[in-house]
């Protein structure tokens, strides 16, 4: 591959996170929930059932899928980003009283839209990483996803520098950012998010360099997401500072292809000074010359082809996984070892992922007024729980001291059911240091699923069986969503309100005590798989 097709491959790759960067605009629902409850004269128990048709729009992700097969990839990011543009547009429009007053319906399917829009961005996403790096497909989708966990930062460090203070006029502005920012950037970035000419079978030298800066570039981003969540930073500098992190991955395309430029004039220059010194009059000279150029270029052809073949078969070790079955949804449903995935996953990230999603309403209950900056730091430990996996994958995969993926799953999920009963205490230490540890742990165990999906079940079904697998969260959104809606309306007052302690400590104690049982259940999954895993070792 030359070192302008590896240009454009890294620039798809930069192009890729920041399409994740705004892709999760479900995730900045809990900063406007309790004004949107407000506004639009909804019960609690409607507003859960909204986080449910987020998730539920998601169900029919497969389109996307099937989009992608048949048509261009930029059309089905344009699709995407006019159905966000629709789904958050027309709500946007009831707000602010341009349009009559909707009917509950009306916001379930506007909701709906706005959640399937995220998967068309993805799929466009997940397709060009494994189509652009095919050697270190698990560590650029792994790495570009985490960039997801950062959205409802950015979100609301924009509403915080630009948009008035009062609650009312924020709602207003992320339900605006979350209909026009990804429409804007899926439109910048569509010409050059595409198909790479990447010769098949031939690992393209340096990529490990590259992928290596990238994950530094990506902790340091990170780390300034967290510090600036804790910090007291304004709302324009925090905007500032993160678009110059977002900005910064444009260096290794822009370094390729000055190499590329200067190795075609070293090359142009030492061809020009080769005919200079050869004589014309010289033939038998000349033909020497040939002849040895070309035996040199014959060894050198060799030697790459080689050496290509031995980085080949290191990266197939090095970054290569086992697979248990190659099993279709008819068998895997018939797998004991399935529905332990699905529960630990059902009693564990999914609880935790509707816990950030009731982040405004337990926030209001505990009389705070800090819902923003606990949903930016929830995002920000969040992106640092999908950048983990692929970190640890790519610098220890072969270390003794890597646990197994279910094994990293109990690590992940005992943490979640601690801090579920650490939230009845009322200190508000308590909810940031919950809400720090619910976002890292719910994000890794959204990242390492995909791998565990693959290594059990096989790679020929793996959208498929994974949209079983991920149904749970759907599934969880309605269930938890409703139980801790009747809860809270059982402590609240006549009008639908709740403030005190009381109005999620049943809540918590439940969803404490389910998030153990499924630690336990991560405890069985591992044993049961535990031979497999030690023989990939």
């Amino acid at each position: 591959m030359s070192s302008s097709s590896k240009a454009f491959q890294w620039l798809s790759l930069v192009g890729i996170i920041w399409l994740q960067s705004i892709n999760g605009t479900n995730t900045t629902f809990p900063a406007y929930s309790s004004q949107l409850k407000n506004t639009l004269s909804m019960s609690q128990l409607q507003i859960n059932n909204l986080v449910f048709a987020s998730d539920a729009g998601k169900l029919f992700g497969w389109f996307s899928g099937i989009a992608a097969i048949y048509l261009p990839l930029w059309l089905v990011l344009m699709i995407g980003s006019l159905l966000g543009l629709i789904g958050y547009g027309v709500q946007f429009l009831f707000i602010t009283n341009q349009l009559a007053s909707p009917a509950y319906w009306q916001v379930f399917l506007l909701t709906m839209v706005a959640g399937n829009s995220v998967c068309w961005i993805n799929t466009v996403c997940y397709v060009v990483c494994i189509r652009n790096f095919q050697f270190h497909q698990q560590v650029a989708v792994g790495l570009t996803t985490s960039y997801q966990g950062l959205s409802a930062k950015i979100y609301t460090d924009i509403v915080s520098a630009f948009f008035s203070s009062s609650p009312h006029k924020r709602a207003r502005a992320y339900l605006l950012l979350n209909s026009l920012l990804p429409l804007i950037v899926c439109t910048v970035v569509a010409p050059f998010v595409r198909d790479i000419d990447v010769v098949t079978g031939k690992q393209p030298r340096n990529m490990a360099t590259g992928f290596r800066l990238m994950f530094v570039i990506t902790i340091a981003t990170g780390i300034y997401a967290v510090i600036t969540s804790l910090g007291s930073m304004i709302g324009l500098d925090r905007m500032i500072g993160t678009g110059v992190f977002l900005l910064i991955p444009l260096v290794i395309p822009i370094a390729e292809k000055i190499r590329d430029i200067l190795s075609r004039r070293w090359s142009l220059a030492d061809r020009e000074n080769k005919v200079y010194n050869v004589s014309i009059d010289d033939q038998n000279g000349l033909e020497s010359i040939e002849s040895g150029v070309v035996k040199e270029e014959e060894e050198e052809e060799h030697t790459t082809t080689v050496q290509v073949h031995n980085e080949v078969s290191e990266v197939q070790v090095q970054h290569g996984f086992g697979v248990r079955e190659e099993i279709g949804v008819k068998l895997m449903v018939r797998r004991i070892d399935f529905w332990l995935y699905f529960l630990v996953y059902f009693f564990s990230a999914t609880i935790g992922l509707v816990f950030l999603n009731t982040l405004g309403q337990i926030t209001e209950s505990r009389g705070s007024s800090k819902t923003s900056s606990l949903v930016s730091l929830s995002s920000s430990f969040g992106f640092f729980g999908r950048l983990m996996p692929s970190l640890l994958d790519y610098f220890f995969v072969r270390s003794k001291y890597m646990i197994s993926r279910p094994a990293f799953l109990v690590a992940l999920a005992a943490p979640i059911a601690g801090v579920f009963f650490l939230l009845l205490n009322p200190a508000n230490v308590s909810l940031i240091i919950s809400t720090s540890v619910i976002g890292v742990c719910t994000g890794a165990i959204t990242s390492i699923a995909v791998s565990i999906t693959t290594e059990l079940f096989g790679t020929k079904k793996f959208s498929i069986n994974h949209n079983v697998v991920v149904a749970n969260i759907s599934i969880g959104s309605f269930l938890f969503g409703y139980s801790s809606a009747i809860l809270y309306r059982k402590e609240g007052n006549d009008d639908g309100s709740c403030l005190g302690m009381a109005c999620y400590r049943d809540t918590f104690i439940i969803w404490g005590s389910l998030c153990t049982f499924g630690t336990v259940l991560a405890l069985t999954l591992y044993a049961r798989t535990r031979k497999f895993y030690s023989k990939r070792a």
